[in-house]
């Protein structure tokens, strides 16, 4: 009796099944459903070599040794606020700097905290430290204001030198920086100490200026180190920093160093292993990457022609026409279609770079929807079945 009425309802059942798909539960849309429901204002790309290279191209950092190249600047450069120690002597017989008409006292930083005190003789006289003025200049007796801003060291005893000539007795004159106040890097942001670093001729780098700040507060591969210099700001991912030592740029004066905290993420939903919010590095992850720690696709469920990437991209990415609908900020809605059915696919996965907050989605295959139907019809039949077996 069963049978006969199963054998009757076949057609019905058939329609049935067709239409029932539509209102089974579902992780999301199906391939069909996402290039059809897409809409107008939505680029479906499908990835390809060529897009891919096009995408590394657009969305790679840009090196600091090409954007920042270049030697260190000058730090024995002075400049206003900087403090100066000016020694001078004369050779024998002084007449304008001997010892009875210096100060006596010892000044800021010398004689007996000079690096190296052996040097200042010790019938030099030394003159007060001095605070190099707005307008650039320091007071030296029978030199007059001397213009010191934009010059080094050596320059600025060349030039008291010139203008005692003539007055002091064979003068020499030795110049010290007592107190760096303008050749400094500023350092901040997830890191230990944020510092202000003096420059020294030695020439300091960038990861000097983040040792100088105790380090980072976060993990290595997810901190990325930005430098601003005059109006550009250059980044790159601190880990790139540490294995490329040309990325290790020198610094100047005026440059603020950012170490930045990015737990960059993409999204993983659908027939995928796990559906979740997975971080990754700031050097960045490929497809292939996104997929694997995504659990992979589910054997039973999932159709690996129906990957897809959600991402907002910018129109000069892989050079969309200016009638594209863009959001606000100049951004277009893309969906990028991989199919992992195409052995080729697999080599592209490799280069295919994720990018923040993108969604990784996996579409349900077709026959999964008509198995979750049967799966219904049975629980629903084998009890009536049972129950016509039993009575009988």
């Amino acid at each position: 009796m069963l049978k006969r009425y199963i054998n009757r309802a076949s057609p019905a059942l058939a329609i049935l099944a067709v239409s029932a798909c539509a209102f089974l539960p579902t992780s999301g849309p199906s391939r069909n459903q996402v290039q059809t429901g897409a809409g107008a204002g939505i680029q479906i790309v499908d990835v390809n070599d060529g897009v891919a290279r096009r995408l590394l191209e657009s969305h790679a950092s840009r090196l600091l040794s090409d954007a920042l190249s270049g030697t260190p600047g000058n730090s024995d450069v002075v400049g206003a606020g900087d403090v100066l120690e000016v020694f001078i002597w004369e050779a024998p017989p002084a007449t304008l700097f001997s010892l009875s008409t210096a100060s006596s006292a010892p000044s800021v930083g010398t004689p007996s905290s000079v690096a190296n005190p052996s040097v200042v003789p010790s019938n030099a006289a030394t003159l007060p430290a001095q605070t190099i003025a707005s307008d650039g200049t320091i007071y030296v007796p029978f030199a007059g204001n001397t213009l010191v801003t934009g010059k080094s060291l050596r320059e600025i005893e060349a030039e008291i030198t010139r203008k005692l000539r003539g007055r002091a007795h064979e003068p020499q004159v030795l110049v010290r920086l007592i107190a760096n106040n303008t050749a400094y890097v500023t350092v901040v942001g997830d890191v230990n100490n944020s510092v202000r670093m003096p420059l020294t001729p030695r020439g300091e780098h960038l990861l000097d200026a983040l040792a100088v700040a105790g380090g980072t507060k976060n993990p290595v591969e997810k901190m990325t180190l930005q430098v601003t210099r005059g109006d550009g700001v250059y980044s790159l991912p601190l880990e790139t920093v540490i294995r490329d030592p040309r990325q290790n740029i020198p610094l100047r004066a005026g440059d603020v160093v950012t170490a930045l905290f990015q737990p960059l993420s993409f999204t993983a939903l659908g027939a995928t292993g796990k559906s979740d919010e997975i971080n990754f590095e700031a050097r960045g992850i490929s497809l292939a990457q996104a997929l694997a720690r995504a659990g992979g696709l589910i054997d039973n469920r999932s159709n690996a022609e129906g990957v897809f990437i959600f991402r907002f991209e910018s129109k000069q990415t892989l050079g969309f026409s200016a009638d594209v609908p863009a959001t606000p900020d100049g951004r277009v809605p893309v969906i990028y279609r991989v199919d992992l059915k195409d052995p080729r696919s697999f080599f592209v996965a490799q280069s295919f770079p994720m990018e923040n907050k993108d969604v990784l989605y996996i579409a349900n295959a077709p026959g999964s929807e008509l198995q979750k139907f049967l799966n219904l019809l049975l629980s629903t039949i084998y009890p009536i079945d049972r129950v016509i077996t039993l009575s009988k």
